[in-house]
Parts: structure tokens; sequence; C-alpha cells
């Protein structure tokens, strides 16, 4: 069972991840106003990568019997000067969602929530690639500028994300 403490911080994180789509979500129809479909595609994979990233903290929080309390989302930014702005946000954003990861697990540790501990450790590993994956598409939008060509072609590239198909390990 979750002690009240350990309760109200996973509740926190689960709008943390909520608010992650809805801000990745924010930024795909940005960049569908764009006539960048491909970078739009890549947001939207991402919106649900982080929705499911919320839903395995509500079970997670369900199965420890303590209680899912949904609060409101923050409203997203939803314009930007240039792709490279938009994904410059969003490293930004997964730097702080890792710093909360961090915290989180440090409070696991610290309240000897061994279980938490544990379920913690997949984002942990979750979030190396997550910053990752935002930069390097920062360094390459870096590398191009303002080259409509280049853009494009990053645009393509982007556009042939999937959404992923591996379940992830088990909590």
């Amino acid at each position: 069972m979750l002690n009240a403490k350990m309760q109200e911080a996973l509740n926190r994180h689960l709008n943390a991840e909520l608010f992650s789509s809805y801000l990745y979500l924010s930024m795909a129809a940005y960049f569908e106003d764009k006539s960048l479909p491909g970078m739009a595609n890549w947001m939207r994979v991402q919106a649900g990568e982080e929705n499911l990233h919320a839903m395995k903290f509500y079970d997670f929080i369900n199965q420890r019997r303590g209680r899912v309390v949904l609060r409101a989302i923050e409203e997203p930014k939803s314009e930007w000067n240039s792709p490279l702005e938009a994904f410059e946000e969003a490293l930004a954003h997964e730097r702080k969602i890792t710093a909360l990861v961090g915290e989180l697990t440090n409070l696991a540790l610290a309240e000897k929530d061994h279980a938490a501990a544990t379920f913690l450790q997949w984002f942990v590993n979750e979030q190396v690639e997550e910053e990752a994956n935002v930069s390097t598409i920062v360094d390459q939008l870096r590398l191009v500028g303002d080259n409509g060509v280049a853009i494009y072609m990053i645009d393509q590239q982007l556009g042939q994300r999937a959404p992923a198909t591996a379940a992830a390990p088990a909590e």
C-alpha cells in the first residue's frame, strides 16, 4: 500500500506526464499548421507515448491500493518561432521530466518504498532515451539552420516514426 506522501508525489507526476502528452500534441498541431507533417507525426507519436507513461502511473497507483486524483492539466504553449525552437522546448521539457523522475525516485528510496523505486527505474532509463532522441533532432536542426531543403529532409525522416509496439517491462 502506498503511503500518503508517495501517493501524492505519484499523482503529481501522473499530471506531469499528461501535460507532456498535451504539450507534444500542441506541437504537432503547430507543425501541421506549418505544413511539416513529418514533424507533426513525430510529435503525435511522442504525445501517445507520454499518455502511455501517464497510464503506467495511473495503473501503478491503483495496483498499490492508492487513490488516483486527476488534476487540471496546464494549458500548453501553441506557437513557436521555428521548428528548432519547438524541439529545443521539447528537449528542455524532457530534461525537466528527467529531474522530476529523479526526485520521485529519491523519495521512493527515502520512504523505503522498494516497489515504487523498482517501478520508477524503467522511467529513469526511458528518460535517457527520450533526451537522446530529442537532442539529436535539435542538433540536426541547428546544423541545417534555415535551409529549407534540409528542413524538408528532416521532416521526411521524422515522418517515418511509428508508435512503439513493444511492451515496456512490467512494473
